[in-house]
């Protein structure tokens, strides 16, 4: 009978564990799960090795491990290799310590602002919505057909390539490009 109590048991965990991941996408090959916190959840995407070693160096981890709510907009290993020859190992250094801190700050919000609310503030923008992003600079939010774009400072732009990656203390919306800063 404990057999069958405990194989009962693995089974219904299994399922539930099974059930949260299909509410969330997959992220680089992992389950995110809505339980645990934006830098626990990006710990185990193989597409965001990037992001973490950069908000780590960045002495950011507590900050986005904290109580939020944040929206990130996280720019995916693809996304960091489309910069200039070298410019991450720079941002790196620890001597560029605060212009890293304002690129990163720059693809979060305060808020929690899943897709349905991006997309509701970009129709009452009549097109276009603004975003002050934690480092204080703005983003442009519009639509490209049923995808959400961003355009930074300097006239770049970045898609949301999966949207709506829920966590404990805010949501994730994975980009295809770095955003950058004035």
């Amino acid at each position: 009978m404990k057999k069958l109590v405990l194989a009962l048991v693995l089974t219904c965990v299994g399922m539930a564990a099974e059930a949260s991941a299909q509410e969330n996408p997959m992220v680089g090959g992992a389950a995110m799960f809505r339980t645990k916190n934006i830098v626990e959840n990006a710990l185990n995407s193989q597409d965001h090795t990037t992001l973490v070693a950069a908000v780590k160096a960045a002495g950011l981890v507590e900050t986005l491990a904290g109580k939020g709510p944040f929206t990130v907009f996280a720019p995916t290993n693809a996304a960091f290799e489309n910069l200039p020859s070298g410019a991450v190992e720079n941002l790196l250094r620890p001597e560029n310590k605060g212009a890293l801190t304002k690129v990163l700050t720059y693809h979060v919000v305060a808020g929690n602002m899943d897709a349905s609310k991006l997309m509701r503030a970009i129709r009452k923008g009549r097109g276009t919505a603004t975003l002050k992003t934690v480092s204080g600079d703005t983003l442009k939010a519009m639509m490209s057909g049923d995808r959400i774009v961003l355009r930074d400072e300097k006239g770049g732009t970045s898609t949301v390539t999966i949207a709506d990656v829920r966590q404990s203390n805010g949501v994730i919306h994975v980009v295809d490009t770095v955003l950058m800063p004035n």
